[in-house]
Parts: structure tokens; sequence; C-alpha cells
């Protein structure tokens, strides 16, 4: 059996399909998404409704990521905060949550901030960012004993992550699989393609990859820079050229 993970999509329709599609010639059975659907990206209100039609149609997962919870529940001390470190995220969280509906938010407030699923004997995880918290970065770069540190506590065979559009995976002493995905639709890279990971099981064992698509970006890239708050264009710019995680 194959399953696609899938996370930090943002608003951007032409990953996402370019990613289903690759989904599809995987011949993967079920999708588990670890959420971030539409914050600063091109078209959030739209994906948050493709995303829904996906779960009714299709077998899959969905828990809720930091920016989907930062959606659901934006207030003014959560904005003040957010342009202290970031304007430009903030101005996109502002745009956002004026564009997205009541229906929706709702929607993203009520998904689970975690989920364990057990697959032919195999022990999963979803998280967002770490078991710890939805924000926490799990990047390629740890020592080993921090991501174990960040998984004290769990019994999954294996723990997927997103959050940090980088992808990563650590093996660690207690015999766990620690995967990020990276990210569909704001792949933090200076090669703009969307990434996910395929995980095959089969026998009681298993194997994980990550795929990289390519996809519309031009066209993704366009549709941003049209959105109407402060630094959409430096958002745009990114989809194209990522070397860095946050907007200079």
């Amino acid at each position: 059996m194959k399953i696609a993970i899938i996370s930090d999509i943002h608003g951007n329709m032409q990953a996402m399909e370019a990613v289903l599609e690759n989904i599809k010639q995987e011949n993967c059975e079920k999708i588990f998404c670890l959420g971030d659907l539409a914050m600063a990206g091109p078209e959030p209100s739209k994906m948050i409704d493709f995303i829904q039609k996906l779960m009714k149609e299709n077998n899959f997962t969905l828990i809720q990521g930091n920016t989907d919870e930062m959606i659901a529940n934006c207030d003014n001390q959560i904005l003040h905060m957010l342009r202290e470190n970031n304007p430009v995220m903030a101005n996109a969280l502002q745009s956002d949550v004026m564009e997205i509906s009541e229906r929706q938010k709702d929607f993203l407030r009520n998904l689970p901030a975690t989920k364990e699923i057990e697959q032919n004997g195999i022990k999963i995880l979803l998280v967002h960012g770490s078991p710890r918290k939805n924000n926490e970065n799990i990047f390629p770069d740890l020592k080993l004993e921090e991501v174990e540190e960040m998984i004290k506590g769990t019994n999954a065979n294996i723990i997927f992550c997103g959050h940090t559009h980088v992808p990563c995976g650590y093996q660690t002493n207690t015999n766990q699989t620690v995967v990020n995905t990276g990210s569909v639709g704001r792949p933090f890279s200076a090669e703009p393609k969307a990434c996910y990971a395929v995980l095959e099981i089969e026998n009681g064992t298993f194997t994980i990859k990550h795929n990289l698509v390519s996809y519309d970006v031009k066209t993704a890239s366009k549709i941003l820079s049209e959105r109407n708050f402060d630094g959409c264009k430096k958002l745009a710019k990114m989809l194209l050229h990522a070397t860095s995680r946050y907007p200079e």
C-alpha cells in the first residue's frame, strides 16, 4: 500500500494540482495532510474549499497547521505579535482573515492538532511542527538528541511533520522514523518545486521517499503578486526562488 503525505500548501492551487497528479501516478491509496492550507498564498479561500471537497471525495486525512489555527483564531494580539517579527506575514494574515469566510474558519478551527493512525501494523503519528508544538521546527541540521527530545513520550513507528518547508528525515535510537515532508506550496529552496512524501508499506515493513514536483510556478507567483496587501510581491518572488524562510 502507498500513502502520500503532504503539508504546507499555503493556497497554491497550481502546486496542489500538480502534486495530486503525481500522487495519482504513484498509485497512492490515501493522502495524509499535515495542515497549513491557506495563509500567505495565492488563493487561500479557494484552497480551503478545494480541500474540503477532497475530503468528501477521497481517502483524505487532515490535521491542523499552526497558520490554520492563526487564521481561525486571529485577533489583534496575534496580529501585533506577528507584526513585530514579520510585518509582511502579518499583512498576509490580515488579508487572509478578511477573505476567508466564517464557515471556512470554523472548519480550520475544528481540525485535530495531531492524529494517530495504525496502517497495516505500522503506527503513524501526524503532527504539524513536532509532537510537542505545532510551530516547533524539525530541521535537517538538528542533533539527533534534539529530535529524540521532541518526540519523547510517543510510541509511533513513524512521525510525519511539516512546518519548516524543508524536507528531511531521522532514524532515532528508539527505532522511530521522523520525516519532514517539505512543502507543497511554499518550498524554501532555490529550485521552486513542490515537495511531498510517499510511504510504502509491505509485509510489515516500510520505505519512505520524497518526491519533487514541477508546477506552473509563474502563474502561482503572478496570482499572489496581485493580492491586495503590502508585501504580496515579496512573497510572490519567494515562490520563484526562496533561500530564506521569510521575506526580506
